[in-house]
């Protein structure tokens, strides 16, 4: 069993092997740098391009190690093509009693990104503030 610091069971972070192969999906993972703490309760949207438009594939609130409980997408359902995450980061911080300016600095953040192998893990963590921004393509 894999564990975190916390103690959690961690299974659900790590690569995902089914019959011998690899299980494509993405994960995303929040830190609130604010509070120097896992962004938890923050609604994560992932969404995929389709044409001209993005099609809405999941949605999910981070837990309380600011991790979705389960990947937002995986196996067939992750294809290679554009997608888009969007964090509701103002809408977060207001809900953790941070004064913020109308219209807030940081709102909803929107990551667009590409899948160019459906096989692999593709994890994109965001480090945030109301007043900026980070993500990398993690692991």
């Amino acid at each position: 069993m894999l564990v975190n610091p916390s103690g959690a069971d961690n299974r659900a972070g790590r690569a995902r092997v089914l019959k011998g192969s690899q299980v494509g999906r993405i994960t995303t993972h929040v830190l609130d740098l604010a509070h120097g703490k896992p962004g938890a309760g923050m609604t994560v949207t992932l969404y995929r391009r389709a044409g001209d438009a993005y099609e809405k594939i999941a949605s999910a609130s981070t837990n309380a190690d600011g991790r979705c409980d389960a990947p937002l997408a995986e196996g067939a359902a992750l294809g290679k093509g554009r997608y888009r995450l969007v964090f509701a980061a103002a809408a977060y911080f207001r809900a953790n009693g941070v004064a913020l300016p109308d219209p807030p600095f940081v709102d909803e953040i929107v990551l667009d990104f590409g899948i160019s192998d459906a096989a692999a893990h593709y994890h994109v963590p965001l480090l945030v503030s109301p007043w900026s921004y980070s993500t990398y393509r993690g692991s």
